[in-house]
């Protein structure tokens, strides 16, 4: 047993490396020679910017830093999707910021910039806590201009949003610390505040050369739209500012500024450490994800005291659910078990699928948490609902329909952890991106997919044998092994947490060991703002 846990060991920390590896290139933005340049105009990177602005010694946890990973890299690629975004504390009060990172294509926006700065709007407002921004961009990468440009979820939605922030009291403060340019200017002025730097903020629908080329008129930019211009003459900018500590420093006067609302209430005692090391995680989750584990030794692991209340135990086993706090919130969980049980009737049931009796246990578990104002932690090892002739007659769509409608419903606040496979409706039920998680984050052994990859390959190859043997095509048993290796390859690809979080799936790929932080500061985020009554509707019972 512990040779089994040294590998499993020594598995995990070989994939958290590669993560850190990763996350070390993907924090140089552009480069070190694009750093050089800001630095020698007298400008501050955007991480430096948020080292700057957020309290010393206090927490930050940075949210899609794999956003846009492997993705546009015929255009040189987009680093953290161009923008840093995460949690901080200014002023001993928590808020989301935004800051753009002009080292990637002059904090050009690309589509995955826009859905990454959409998240971040999203936190805040379902949170209900400041939102600062660090502005310092190019405006849309013209060349996916129809990517960004005119849909729902695209550019101008962004807009939208500040307005309707506004309106719901989510506080607004805005830096203009570089480029604002035509479209992108309604972001710092849609907020409640503005700030400009002198010599290097500046905000306008159009720069000079398309003022000269529409109507001819020769202006330089800071004369255009330079601090000076948009605080003493324009006065859409509230501050001008000297430099970017200077900006920054104000920022944090305001937000000392700003008073307290209503919170949610949720339950909290003093935290207490979990009986056990974090780092036992690392031995608990088996090398091959395939293979069962025990997600009670997780649990215990991941709680105060490593102490649990079970609700209904010894019923759907394939699902736990429990009541735990987890540094001193209150906490109702459920979790996915992967180990094999046995049933009431004697019925052996496969770990990590969802039965007709879990799905109804865990439904009602999910009532119960929100009629007494508990946050949900859902922790994903799942392959789906049992599928066969004996789950469809004992009416496995019903139960599962159940789960998932009590997860819609729900208006406690939400949290994923997604540890090992999260597949097909699995995710649904388990509080998937779709179910609006307040935060929902990876372990490096994550797989986000409709199937597992070897049963998806071989139902893909089966289609496309069928359709070569339709065109009258033969396929030898060679070209078909070919085949369904290149299929699993490209759907493997597609399963990893990188894949996921690089689209923005997941908001973060964690060491299993930062668990409890996540799920603390959520909850922590979460109680700034009221809950709304709970409903489940209609559902078959």
């Amino acid at each position: 047993m512990d040779i089994e846990k040294n590998k499993n060991e020594d598995s995990m920390k070989l994939l958290i490396s590669r993560m850190k590896h990763r996350l070390i290139k993907i924090r140089l933005g552009g480069g070190t020679k694009k750093i050089e340049k800001l630095h020698a105009r007298g400008k501050m990177t955007a991480r430096e910017r948020i080292n700057y602005l957020v309290d010393k010694g206090s927490e930050w946890l940075e949210l899609g830093a794999f956003a846009g990973f492997e993705m546009y890299e015929e255009h040189g690629g987009c680093p953290a999707a161009g923008v840093i975004v995460g949690l901080g504390y200014v002023s001993k009060r928590l808020c989301v910021i935004v800051a753009n990172d002009a080292t990637v294509k002059a904090g050009a926006w690309f589509p995955i910039t826009g859905k990454k700065n959409l998240r971040a709007q999203e936190i805040a407002t379902e949170n209900r806590i400041p939102i600062i921004y660090l502005v310092d961009s190019a405006g849309v990468f013209l060349p996916m201009q129809d990517e960004i440009f005119p849909d729902k979820e695209h550019f101008g939605r962004i807009f939208r949003n500040n307005a309707r922030m506004s309106a719901a009291g989510v506080p607004q403060i805005a830096a203009i610390m570089g480029s604002c340019v035509a479209g992108g200017a309604y972001l710092p002025i849609m907020s409640d505040e503005a700030l400009i730097v002198e010599g290097s903020g500046s905000i306008f629908l159009a720069g000079p050369y398309l003022v000269k080329a529409a109507i001819g008129e020769d202006i330089d930019q800071e004369t255009l739209g330079g601090a000076k211009t948009q605080t003493e003459i324009s006065g859409i900018c509230d501050y001008k500012v000297k430099n970017d500590e200077e900006c920054l420093d104000t920022i944090r006067e305001l937000m000392d500024k700003i008073g307290s609302l209503e919170n949610a209430g949720f339950d909290r005692t003093a935290p207490t450490p979990p009986k056990l090391d974090q780092t036992e995680l690392y031995g608990v989750i088996p090398h091959d994800m395939s293979r069962p584990y025990d997600m009670e030794e997780v649990l215990k692991i991941l709680v105060d005291d490593s102490k649990l209340t079970y609700y209904k135990k010894d019923y759907g086993k394939t699902i736990l659910c429990a009541y735990a706090r987890i540094d001193g919130w209150s906490v109702g969980i459920v979790a996915n078990n992967r180990k094999v049980v046995k049933s009431a009737s004697g019925e052996m049931q496969f770990g990590g699928v969802i039965y007709s009796d879990s799905a109804d246990k865990a439904a009602r578990f999910i009532m119960n948490c929100n009629q007494k104002k508990i946050p949900l932690v859902f922790l994903h090892d799942v392959t789906g609902f049992m599928v066969g002739s004996r789950s469809e007659h004992g009416g496995i769509i019903k139960d599962g329909a159940k789960m998932v409608n009590a997860v819609a419903n729900s208006t406690v606040p939400k949290f994923s952890i997604v540890m090992g496979n999260s597949y097909g409706a699995g995710n649904y039920a388990m509080c998937g991106k779709a179910y609006d998680p307040r935060l929902i984050v990876a372990w490096p052994t994550a797989k986000i997919a409709v199937m597992g990859g070897a049963q998806a390959a071989k139902v893909l190859l089966q289609i496309q044998v069928a359709s070569l043997k339709e065109k009258g095509q033969e396929i030898t048993k060679e070209e078909e092994k070919k085949l369904l290796q290149a299929i699993q390859n490209r759907y493997d690809r597609q399963t990893t947490p990188y894949y996921a979080a690089a689209r923005l799936w997941v908001d973060a790929i964690i060491d299993p060991t930062e668990t409890r932080k996540w799920i603390s500061k959520g909850i922590e985020m979460a109680n700034h703002a009221p809950i709304e009554r709970f409903n489940v509707g209609v559902f078959q019972v």
